[in-house]
């Protein structure tokens, strides 16, 4: 039975606290003004919950409030978190994907990846999960957005249960989930996809002489930006982002910015004659409100990646863009004597073992300026092209 009673509340004039028994007192700070308190220990800590005020909650109320927090207490849950969640805005699974989006993109060095980071969710993720409340999603509503597309669209597929696990995970990191993605379950209820060897396809370096015959067949940005790219063995993105003041034409380098590089290094590439060349057959496409090496139609915006896929499509080729730079490395080892790590270094790949990169201090440049003349020379010996252009 309590200490207080309602007699006794009404008639107390002193500021103080008074205790009402089992952890439930008043902190009286004025004639009839103060506020209900309960002290309890909650995961091993002391804690002070405030129940209202007395001018809103009467003695009998205040112990009711008690006596359920203390069975809350007693059955694990935690009064002061739970209050904090009920008073957390839970965002749907759509605005919350847009939150996370807006937080990250800005670590991410491809604009193509952020873009195509919120435009994955857009198309498969949103339809069915976009208006729902994020601690509303579970495993089964998860499989239910991937099974269309698990074994039709593997890599997509893999890439929308990437992005909603981690948009999941910062809810639960934001307090708006009980529990993080249920990504491991689902990954077990789905079926196996099947395997792919994970290597783009790449024409063999034998063919890329008559395959240079082909893009000297007609003159476009498009397929100097490809012959750019073959000399230079370098990455899509790097020549289709390309600009005129990354290039150094007296001393034949192009230095491209770390913001640029997948490994987020600098990247210096000797160029060689034949690349030079191939620069300046591209000044009449200079649009100086641009200044890209290689612009689209939009003189503006970079050429797709896509414009450079449809030179091999249309010469019926079954190869992609990337798989160029397959074919140097291979030429390089079977046809040069140059070093491995002289090749790794043209192809700014990073070094696997961490001690070796430690110590590394050379981009063998003056090595890598050799190699490349030689690897233009062989893409020069052109041979007759025998596909259809």
């Amino acid at each position: 039975m309590g200490r207080l009673t309602p007699l006794q509340i009404r008639n107390l004039k002193e500021p103080g606290r008074y205790s009402d028994g089992d952890g439930l007192y008043l902190e009286l700070t004025g004639p009839n003004k103060g506020n209900w308190q309960l002290r309890a220990t909650v995961n091993g800590r002391r804690r002070d919950i405030g129940l209202g005020s007395l001018a809103l909650v009467s003695l009998k109320e205040a112990r009711d409030a008690a006596y359920e927090l203390r069975r809350d207490i007693q059955r694990g849950i935690d009064p002061v978190a739970e209050r904090k969640r009920r008073k957390l805005e839970i965002l749907t699974f759509k605005a919350a994907a847009l939150r996370v989006h807006a937080e990250q993109k800005a670590s991410w060095k491809n604009g193509k990846h952020q873009d195509q980071w919120i435009t994955t969710l857009e198309n498969y993720a949103f339809p069915l999960l976009g208006n729902r409340l994020v601690n509303d999603i579970e495993g089964p509503l998860i499989r239910e957005v991937l099974l269309p597309i698990w074994l039709t669209k593997p890599e997509t597929a893999r890439r929308v249960k990437q992005r909603i696990g981690v948009v999941l995970d910062w809810a639960y990191a934001s307090g708006m989930r009980p529990t993080e993605a249920p990504m491991r379950s689902v990954s077990r209820v789905l079926p196996r996809q099947p395997k792919k060897d994970g290597h783009f396809a790449a024409m063999p370096f034998e063919a890329v002489p008559s395959f240079m015959t082909h893009l000297h067949a007609r003159l476009s940005a498009p397929r100097l930006a490809l012959e750019f790219l073959i000399l230079t063995a370098t990455r899509s993105g790097e020549v289709r982002g390309a600009t005129w003041n990354e290039v150094d034409l007296e001393a034949r380098l192009w230095t491209i910015p770390a913001s640029r590089m997948k490994i987020g290094k600098e990247h210096v590439v000797p160029l060689s004659a034949a690349a030079i060349d191939v620069l300046e057959r591209a000044r009449q496409y200079h649009a100086p409100c641009s200044n890209l090496l290689f612009p689209g139609r939009a003189v503006r915006r970079p050429l797709s990646d896509m414009t450079l896929l449809k030179i091999l499509r249309y010469a019926e080729l079954p190869y992609t863009v990337h798989g160029f730079r397959s074919a140097f490395r291979d030429w390089s080892a079977e046809q040069t004597s140059y070093p491995g790590e002289v090749a790794e270094a043209a192809l700014a790949h990073t070094i696997a073992n961490k001690v070796e990169a430690a110590y590394r201090r050379t981009n063998y440049l003056d090595k890598r300026r050799d190699m490349m003349a030689d690897w233009a020379t062989f893409c020069a010996n052109r041979q007759p092209w025998s596909g259809s252009i």
